[in-house]
């Protein structure tokens, strides 16, 4: 079975728990790494301390409301990076913001989700996203 490495861009601690324990259940994840904040998003991309040996991700989960960089302004850095702009971004948020979903699209999210509050309904969208961009989307390498 095929695996991946995520990188899940979060602040909320509770939110990091879920969807990491969403991916464990999926078995299809093999690398999880998290960034707390935007900056350290882009820190972990770029290689810079603590993360000099850090492996590129096969896909980015990211939320938009983030401390430091917020998660429109990370977006625009990878999608504007030439190292960094084939991989699949996935906005996971709670925000359903006409705005925050225009942009992101603008910024050529490949897909926006808003978070589901229920916490089974959260697996069951985080178990359909990594099934979709495990066993049926072919990624870059």
């Amino acid at each position: 079975m095929k695996s991946i490495h995520v990188l899940l861009v979060e602040d909320n601690e509770g939110d990091i728990l879920l969807t990491r324990e969403a991916l464990e259940e999926g078995k299809l994840v093999n690398q999880i790494s998290i960034a707390r904040d935007g900056k350290e998003a882009i820190d972990f991309l770029e290689k810079k301390a603590p993360f000099q040996a850090s492996m590129l991700p096969d896909l980015i989960l990211l939320d938009v409301n983030l401390p430091k960089k917020n998660g429109h302004e990370v977006l625009h850095f990878i999608k504007t990076t030439d190292a960094y702009k084939h991989i699949p971004v996935i906005m996971l948020t709670t925000s359903s913001s006409f705005k925050d979903i225009n942009n992101s699209y603008l910024n050529h999210a490949n897909c926006y989700i808003t978070k589901p509050v229920e916490v089974e309904e959260f697996f069951r969208v985080v178990l359909q996203l990594e099934n979709f961009w495990v066993n049926i989307v072919k990624l870059p390498s």
